[in-house]
């Protein structure tokens, strides 16, 4: 028998067994039917039988009744079953209980008293409706994967991320330049989305995404790879300045106080940064693999955070680096002026930024540099240093 050939499967949840029996005779021969006699039964049927299509509740049950049942399944985190059509059988018209039901997400609502008629009818248009919308779900997803832009998100598609990627990287590799991988991460997503309803954080996500799209540059690739996380790569980006941005972005979230009707809500974000120069990657899988390993570390430490290769980062530890680099263009500037001591103030920290490329040009030229000299000299130990700070300082160091 083939997919198509096969019967669609009902999950019946009630105690009496004489009403499983008359809705098996109903439906005999149209569905192929699984009974339960409770809903915490039912439940647990849900989690273990992915082939379930629809779900036929009573209301009044021992252990779980058919609300908290219905209350469980819009709540799950398995697409699966929370999508699921959740038909609510009563032994009674009492529209109070019908309200409540379709308040809680159900699809519909009869009595034990109805005939076949209208008990296959409805449960025929749901299962027909849940079909028409997975494949429209599905649809939707094999045009995003061939898309550069989600039409969902309005970002880059993952697939486009990838591709990009890879030529970014390809690029970087051919003229010696970086790319930079950040994953950023919404904090507590699934407590907001309790507190709040999904439907509200769904509209902060969005807020948050057009937030991103607007401070990133043209070159720039952002993508929404799941519902609390999005993925950046920066082209030509270095460690230093990628970390830059990411707390000057988790600063402006971080102040950023939302509001839905009567609530106030704030957001925070845990932010991965991972370098093609520093971390060594090859691939944008890998890349964004490091990135998204690290947000998940600054998630487990609290949050609210961004960490790079070597942990936490920090705004001074920025200000160091940025110093640091900032130096070397400030002492020419120095030497053409004649201010030769105030170079000498510094030598220290220039020698240990220009360190790899002193390394890169011996070992090209092997013309005798002194490197052994000069490490001494930039770790304090050489004659005229100072006692200012260690010129290898790393961002995310402590």
């Amino acid at each position: 028998m083939t997919d198509d050939d096969k019967l669609p499967r009902v999950l019946v949840v009630d105690d009496s067994r004489m009403v499983r029996a008359s809705i098996v005779k109903h439906v005999r021969g149209r569905f192929e039917i699984r009974e339960e006699p409770d809903g915490e039964a039912g439940w647990e049927a849900l989690l273990v039988d992915p082939g379930i299509d629809l779900v036929l509740s009573d209301i009044a049950m021992p252990r779980l009744d058919g609300y908290g049942l219905l209350e469980r399944i819009r709540a799950s985190k398995l697409a699966r079953v929370r999508e699921l059509p959740v038909v609510i059988i009563s032994g009674d018209e009492d529209e109070a209980a019908r309200e409540r039901a379709l308040g809680l997400g159900a699809n519909g609502f009869i009595s034990k008293g109805a005939g076949s008629v209208e008990l296959l009818a409805t449960l025929t248009a749901l299962l027909r409706l849940a079909k028409a919308q997975s494949e429209l779900a599905q649809s939707r997803a094999a045009l995003a994967r061939q898309s550069p832009i989600d039409p969902a998100t309005g970002l880059a598609s993952g697939a486009y991320l990838d591709h990009h990627g890879a030529q970014s990287i390809a690029q970087a590799r051919r003229y010696q330049s970086e790319i930079a991988a950040l994953v950023i991460e919404v904090d507590q997503y699934d407590a907001l989305a309790a507190q709040h309803g999904e439907h509200v954080v769904g509209l902060i996500i969005r807020k948050l995404s057009k937030l991103l799209a607007g401070r990133i540059r043209a070159e720039d690739t952002l993508s929404q790879h799941s519902a609390s996380q999005f993925a950046l790569l920066s082209p030509g980006l270095d460690l230093v300045s990628s970390c830059a941005f990411a707390l000057r972005l988790r600063g402006s979230v971080e102040k950023l106080l939302m509001a839905y009707r009567e609530e106030r809500i704030r957001v925070t974000l845990t932010i991965g940064v991972a370098s093609s120069a520093v971390d060594g990657k090859r691939a944008v899988s890998e890349l964004l693999g490091l990135a998204r390993a690290r947000a998940i570390a600054g998630r487990a430490a609290g949050g609210n955070r961004v960490v790079a290769e070597r942990g936490e980062v920090d705004p001074a530890c920025i200000e160091r680096e940025l110093a640091r680099h900032v130096s070397i263009d400030a002492a020419l500037r120095q030497l053409r002026t004649g201010a030769v001591a105030d170079v000498d103030l510094q030598l220290r920290n220039i020698i240990g930024a220009l360190m790899p490329l002193f390394e890169l040009v011996e070992s090209r030229l092997h013309c005798g540099l002194p490197l052994g000299q000069l490490q001494l000299f930039q770790k304090g130990a050489g004659a005229g240093s100072d006692d200012g700070e260690a010129a290898q300082t790393s961002v995310g160091g402590t």
